[in-house]
């Protein structure tokens, strides 16, 4: 079977927004040598819609996002709800937030599928056996600023791409486009735990999950702290795998959801200033969602762990 070039679908999935830049609320520019650049967020409106196809496009456009409302306790949000059938690839391939960009003072968080061709980081190519050959990039900044000609000119190189055939989609964090995009990691943030866990990703053949959008606010801490909550108290995923010891698979989902972790039951952003600002002084097992569901179908066994807190969230969203 050809091997799936996330690039090349996300490339064709850009063209909802270029061709449709007032509809999505996008500003489409290019770069002095020749980069499309969309703006979803830093200086356009953006929105939801923008937003969710900026999830698909750091999916390598290999999962499905759709937007609606769902009940968490007795309240309900605007939520999004992630499916993919390339686990290993849509989400720690290409979604996984795992390239840091320096520019100047500033680093920009790159994501999507250009990972994969500049294989950042490459450890995580070499364990989800997939590497990505094609001549086009897309590339999702999380960022507060339009990308320079610096950065732009690093990503060029890594991926080896001619800038003209480079796409680099832009929404900051606090962003209603940013924030429908950094919730929507929320199959993402479960695949890399239960891989931390002892979980090949590899057997991982069936994903879903979903996870509040936070409402907005202006205080860059504060939004990436609630996106942060909706995550680990307000988001549920679900894996299809397949695993030869359901006793092994059981230990595994315990170890999953963010319960476990001693810095588990405050707002994000009291962990957060609780240790200065530094994420290196958080407990790793925190950064999880609530709730896991594996289903082992090679068994027909299916195990849980974690649940949703509807009330660290009511605190964490301004209530």
């Amino acid at each position: 079977m050809k091997a799936l070039s996330v690039n090349l679908l996300a490339y064709e999935l850009t063209k909802k927004l270029l061709e449709n830049p007032e509809l999505y609320g996008v500003v489409v520019s290019k770069s002095t040598a020749g980069a499309v650049i969309i703006d979803a967020g830093v200086k356009a409106s953006g929105g939801f819609e923008a937003g969710k196809i900026l999830t698909e496009l750091c999916l390598g456009a290999a999962g499905k996002v759709d937007l609606g409302f769902k009940s968490y306790g007795e309240v309900v949000f605007p939520s999004v709800t992630v499916t993919t059938d390339f686990p290993a690839v849509a989400c720690l391939g290409s979604q996984f937030a795992g390239w840091r960009i320096k520019e100047g003072d500033n680093i920009a968080i790159g994501s999507g599928p250009a990972r994969a061709i500049a294989l950042k980081p490459k450890e995580v190519y070499d364990e989800i056996a997939y590497v990505d050959v094609c001549d086009k990039a897309v590339i999702v900044l999380e960022s507060n600023q339009l990308p320079t000609d610096e950065l732009i000119g690093k990503v060029v190189k890594a991926c080896n791409v001619a800038a003209e055939n480079l796409i680099v989609a832009v929404a900051p964090t606090a962003s209603i486009a940013g924030l429908t995009q950094v919730t929507g990691r929320v199959v993402e943030v479960g695949i890399h735990k239960l891989k931390t866990v002892g979980l090949d990703p590899k057997c991982i053949r069936y994903a879903m999950g979903y996870a509040p959008i936070s409402p907005s606010v202006p205080d860059f801490d504060v939004a990436m702290a609630r996106t942060n909550d909706a995550i680990l108290y307000g988001g549920t995923v679900f894996c299809a795998v397949e695993y030869d010891d359901d006793v092994k698979l059981q230990s595994i989902v315990n170890q999953t959801p963010s319960l476990v972790s001693k810095d588990y039951g405050k707002p994000f952003i009291q962990i957060f200033r609780e240790a200065d600002k530094d994420f290196y002084k958080i407990d790793a097992n925190l950064f999880a969602p609530a709730a896991i569901i594996v289903n082992n179908i090679k068994t027909g066994r299916t195990f849980k762990a974690g649940k949703i807190n509807p009330q660290i969230l009511l605190e964490s969203f301004g209530f």
